[in-house]
């Protein structure tokens, strides 16, 4: 078959991204919509740029050293990329090539200026823009000037900030290719871009006009500042007209100038009202045929708008589907399960099918929908409540859309049911005994679950976890346990507020839970101690650990002196805690268990900055200072005004308190124990279909949702694209910062402390472990990453339980994401290290190793000089 090298823009529609690239692509699809005007042009297509670079000298061993080059060694990829690109450029355009684009040239026209434009095959895609990383030319005259324009085109597929780019974004460079777009040239009256969703708040509904006069250059490349409208149903409700002092013109003779506005027109709108609509009505039938908000380059000329580009814009957060045109509200579950990272399809759809609410999935982020809660007025002081103490942020962002009128819609309280059947649960006694009762009985259907699940595989297996969620939710909803924990959070509640109150003394019971006992995920923390202690002793175990890459590891450790004791330990924590890790409510997240060498560089950070026994020595400190803090803070009451009787209670809630926060950890660490029973069962049947050749690959399955895998091993028969476009998408998400909170319009909100308490330029956050620490930060994005000296402070985007190893070794903590009672917080207070948590964007603001002062009784961080 004769490869095409030229197609016009009419022959050309979205799917021919391989053929013509993105941007040609998304013209092709533009010019087949009816009343869209696109100026006429053509492309030259992919087969073209692969027969030039087959001409390139050398070209294959020149891509293989540019693979090779680490993308933060700046110079060595800018000597590679321009050496590149100057070798595409002078190798000659075949003869029968050049013969067919100066034909299509002279379709367009006798000596027509035209617009020359890269379009590589990964550019204005729906999972990443690519926007800028490759060349256009504007005012491009004659065939001969055309030809070698698009040389440079092809050429700057090897931009140095192209190649970056893709290397940041796990792009092959011999994957991607390059068709270049030559379009007849608009010579505008006014040109800019329009944005179908606001670009800044992501509401879908509202439309953002960029506006300027001549080519939209000047507005791209920031010489002018635009006028500014926003639209919504028709209607302008916002705009700003910029002193436009510049412009860029076209020349006669080919090429583009800057030019100065006429003094009188500079402050004149470049578009009239009626303009601006109509241009937002075009932009929604362009929305409508791609199926999602676009970015749209458009021109003015004779009071006619030609469309010279749309893109998606990659930057939104999506919007969970919800099928219905009601208004929603939905609160982010990461941001409470302190896992914000995107999940692949099998761990997301794992979580909805053991949780207690429904979810809705939207970036590879779990929300739930809260509006009717919201709506009406008894569940919603309490929804605002319970949230609002678990991180004020979420609580400020509803009260945000609370204050929209009319989004909410207010229904009446639901009727007076009566008292629940059986009346309400009876008082929990400050007894130990309960909570011990609670942990036998988890530990019991954990172990039946383990037992039951072997003999399980096939559709059956399916069946079996179907019924095993229904009692991974009863043990999750057991009365019992939700009262358990209540009870702990509701006794800390009362002391700070009643503390606060009688001693003027903030966050008290942050002293008062030192070291209390019970708690799985503080322990966890502590034991890793005591592996250490083990190998401390053994300089030879020590040298072996600091070369480990491999997870089996453990049998090589054994065969060293010492190895035996050091095996044992470390397989025995990873008995009790191996189903354990980092961002460990997505059961595709590889467990401990699975790869050990995670926790090496923590056993060695405990190894270096400990010393023996540190383990028992440091619980026993926090359990005395409990206990000292305890003995100041009744005798202080007791000299009170009814001091005895302030001080009784004082006694009862901080026994109550001891008694059962500790329990406030463990149902996570029964969730996450079933997970691994759960993943282990899947992954077998995931390898029987990889051996069958169903799936290339094990961990193919975690791009199946449960049910699709499920289905899979039915059939034994897998959608190969499905997955592929799952795994694009998801490589996507990771671009995404997900929100607090999300209206079905797509605004996305993340809250504000709205607080004039703190110094000027200090970070603001939620205090949750009290005191005040002065060290260095090191702001760690992965735990296996952290390298940690006694005295510093971690700062990092959120810690889950699998986070507490490193607790033991730091002086503070900060994170972007928390609350109160969430498992970080817990654990610092348990620890007793200065804690702030919900501080926006800590790890861009905070360099890693400057000087900070956390101020963890109230709430917020210094940058210190």
């Amino acid at each position: 078959m004769t490869e095409q090298y030229v197609l016009g823009l009419q022959e050309i529609d979205e799917t021919q991204v391989a053929v013509v690239g993105g941007k040609g692509a998304q013209l092709g699809g533009l010019s087949r919509i009816d009343g869209i005007s696109v100026p006429g042009g053509f492309c030259v297509t992919t087969a073209a740029f692969r027969r030039v670079m087959a001409e390139v000298p050398s070209i294959d061993e020149l891509l293989d050293r540019l693979s090779r080059a680490d993308p933060e060694d700046r110079e060595k990829v800018r000597t590679l990329s321009a050496h590149i690109r100057r070798a595409v450029e002078e190798t000659a355009v075949p003869d029968d090539l050049a013969v067919a684009i100066t034909r299509a040239v002279s379709g367009l026209g006798e000596d027509i200026a035209c617009a020359v434009r890269s379009s590589a095959t990964a550019e204005d895609l729906p999972t990443a823009s690519f926007a800028g990383q490759q060349d256009t030319y504007l005012n491009v005259v004659g065939p001969e000037a055309i030809l070698r324009h698009v040389s440079r085109c092809w050429a700057s597929l090897f931009t140095e900030r192209a190649v970056i780019y893709r290397q940041r974004n796990g792009i092959d460079h011999r994957t991607v290719h390059m068709a270049v777009v030559v379009q007849r040239m608009v010579l505008p009256d006014a040109s800019g871009i329009l944005f179908t969703a606001d670009p800044v708040t992501g509401n879908r509904k509202v439309a953002t006009v960029d506006a300027g006069f001549g080519l939209g250059e000047a507005l791209v490349s920031g010489l002018v500042n635009p006028d500014v409208y926003k639209v919504r149903d028709d209607e302008i409700v916002a705009r700003t007209i910029a002193a436009k002092q510049r412009a860029v013109h076209a020349l006669p003779a080919g090429g583009t100038r800057e030019v100065t506005v006429d003094s009188q027109r500079q402050e004149q709108p470049a578009l009239t009202d009626a303009q601006v609509l109509r241009l937002v009505r075009l932009g929604r039938r362009i929305e409508a045929h791609f199926g999602r908000p676009q970015d749209i380059e458009w021109c003015l000329a004779d009071d006619g708008f030609q469309i010279v580009q749309s893109r998606p814009i990659t930057t939104l957060f999506p919007v969970p589907g919800s099928g219905d045109q009601e208004n929603h509200v939905y609160v982010s579950v990461g941001h409470g399960q302190m896992m914000t990272d995107p999940m692949k399809p099998l761990g997301h759809s794992m979580w909805r099918l053991t949780a207690m609410v429904p979810m809705h999935e939207a970036g590879g982020r779990l929300f739930v929908d809260v509006t009717r809660r919201l709506a009406a007025p008894t569940s919603r002081a309490g929804l605002l409540d319970v949230l609002g103490k678990g991180d004020p942020l979420i609580r400020d962002a509803l009260e945000t859309v609370l204050d929209r009128e009319g989004f909410v819609p207010t229904l009446p309280d639901a009727g007076p049911g009566g008292p629940p059947a059986g009346g309400p649960p009876a008082p929990l006694e400050t007894d130990p005994a309960v909570v011990t009762r609670l942990i036998e009985r988890s530990e019991t259907s954990v172990a039946a679950l383990e037992r039951d699940i072997r003999t399980k595989s096939g559709p059956e297996l399916f069946d079996f976890l179907v019924e095993a969620f229904e009692e991974h939710k009863r043990v999750l909803s057991d009365p019992l346990s939700i009262q358990a924990i209540m009870a702990g959070m509701e006794a800390t509640w009362w002391l700070n507020d009643k503390l606060l109150e009688w001693l003027g003394e903030k966050n008290a019971a942050d002293t008062l839970t030192l070291s209390a006992p019970g708690n799985i995920t503080s322990e966890m923390g502590l034991a890793l101690l005591d592996v250490a202690d083990v190998i401390r002793p053994h300089p030879e175990l020590v040298t072996f650990l600091q070369g480990v890459e491999d997870d089996g590891f453990l049998d090589e450790l054994a065969k060293l002196p010492g190895g035996a004791e050091a095996r044992d330990a470390i397989q025995a924590y990873l008995d009790r805690y191996g189903m354990r890790c980092v961002g460990e409510i997505d059961i595709t997240r590889p467990r401990w268990s699975e790869r050990p060498t995670m926790l090496v560089p923590v056993i060695l950070d405990n190894v270096r900055n400990f010393e023996p026994g540190a383990a028992e020595l440091r619980f026993e400190q926090g359990r005395r200072r409990a206990q000292e803090k305890e003995q100041d803070v009744l005798s202080r009451l007791r000299a009170l005004p009814d001091g005895e009787q302030k001080a009784d209670e004082a006694k009862r809630m901080i026994d109550r308190v001891r008694t059962f926060i500790g329990y406030r950890e463990y149902p996570k660490y029964g969730i996450i124990s079933r997970y691994f029973v759960y993943k282990q069962a899947l992954l077998k049947e995931a390898g029987s279909l990889a051996q069958a050749g169903v799936l290339a690959r094990t961990e193919d399955a975690f791009y199946l949702t449960f049910q699709e895998l499920r289905d899979a091993v039915s059939s034994r028969q897998v959608d190969d694209r499905l997955i592929r476009e799952r795994k694009d998408a998801f490589r996507s998400y990771h671009a995404l910062t997900p929100p607090r909170v999300l209206t079905s319009e797509g605004d996305a909100l993340t809250g504000a402390y709205r607080r004039d308490d703190v110094p000027a330029g200090a970070l603001v956050g939620l205090p949750v472990s009290a005191g005040t620490v002065e060290g260095r930060a090191r702001v760690v994005l992965d735990m296996a990453d952290a390298d940690l000296e006694a005295g510093d402070i971690l700062v990092t985007a959120f810690t889950d339980p699998s986070w507490s190893p490193l607790f033991v070794g730091i002086a503070g903590l900060v994170t972007e994401v928390g609350g109160l009672m969430t498992h970080g917080a817990v654990i610092a207070r348990e620890y007793g290290l200065p804690a702030v948590v919900g501080v926006e964007q800590a790890t861009r603001l905070i360099r890693d190793g400057q000087r900070i002062r956390v101020h963890g009784t109230d709430g917020y961080i210094e940058i210190l000089p």
